[in-house]
């Protein structure tokens, strides 16, 4: 069942997504070589701490960590590390605040020194399929009107779409319906209501769109051990369009 929220509460929820944008602008001037995943998960985690809120994913269904952290093939639900960033890397930086109750998610890539121009081009197209998604995501849309133009940009530049890797609802709870594939077809899957509240989180890769899973059970890579970028925000579904809670 999808819980569609008042305004109100659309209200309360946008207090713990703003904890998280203010962790990832802190994180844009802190991500550079030399430094670890293992330290930006401890100052999220701190940092969370300070503006009031709580860590939510640390523990989560066995998650022990603040932060997922992604370094370059891997797509998704990375663990941080004590291994340094180096020159080149891209990092994708998953975090889930919660603030009375309410929570707010978002992902964020960073290039780490220079990076290669094809992690740039894939970063700069990730960011714009996620983009792409938000402005169709209005109330009598489909959600296939939201995840075509995207999944038809990152394919117009050589890129694929993650399959296995859903957007979601979220509220009082991480992952609620609705739950959806960021490839599509207009016209297509769940009407969009106003009240609703989820991700949009596009999984781009350079090469193939399919992935492995470790064998911890949580860290997705790409099959082909090439590229992939993530950009994520949490929406709401407004009378006068979407509202990004998690905006920086």
């Amino acid at each position: 069942m999808i819980i569609l929220k008042s305004m109100r509460e659309i209200d309360e929820m946008r207090k713990a997504s703003q904890i998280v944008a203010d962790c990832h602008r802190e994180l844009a001037n802190l991500i550079k070589p030399g430094i670890t995943t293992w330290e930006i998960n401890s100052f999220v985690a701190s940092h969370i701490k300070k503006l009031g809120g709580k860590q939510f994913t640390k523990g989560y269904n066995g998650f022990d960590y603040e932060t997922c952290a992604s370094v370059n093939d891997v797509i998704a639900h990375g663990f941080p590390s004590k291994t340094p960033l180096e020159e080149g890397d891209i990092v994708k930086i998953d975090i889930v605040a919660e603030y009375g109750g309410w929570l707010g998610d978002s992902a964020w890539c960073y290039a780490v020194g220079n990076i290669s121009e094809t992690a740039e081009k894939l970063m700069n197209v990730t960011k714009e399929c996620l983009y792409i998604g938000i402005e169709n995501a209005v109330a009598g849309n489909r959600i296939g009107d939201v995840t075509a133009p995207l999944q038809a940009h990152a394919e117009k530049n050589g890129f694929s779409v993650v399959r296995d890797l859903l957007g979601h609802g979220i509220g009082r709870n991480l992952h609620e319906e609705p739950n959806f594939a960021h490839i599509g077809k207009p016209g297509k899957g769940f009407r969009l209501k106003e009240g609703m509240v989820f991700t949009i989180e596009p999984m781009i890769n350079e090469g193939t769109y399919r992935m492995t899973v470790d064998s911890d059970g949580w860290t997705a890579r790409t099959a082909d051990g090439k590229l992939s970028a993530q950009y994520e925000h949490t929406i709401a579904i407004t009378p006068d369009g979407p509202i990004i809670l998690t905006e920086q």
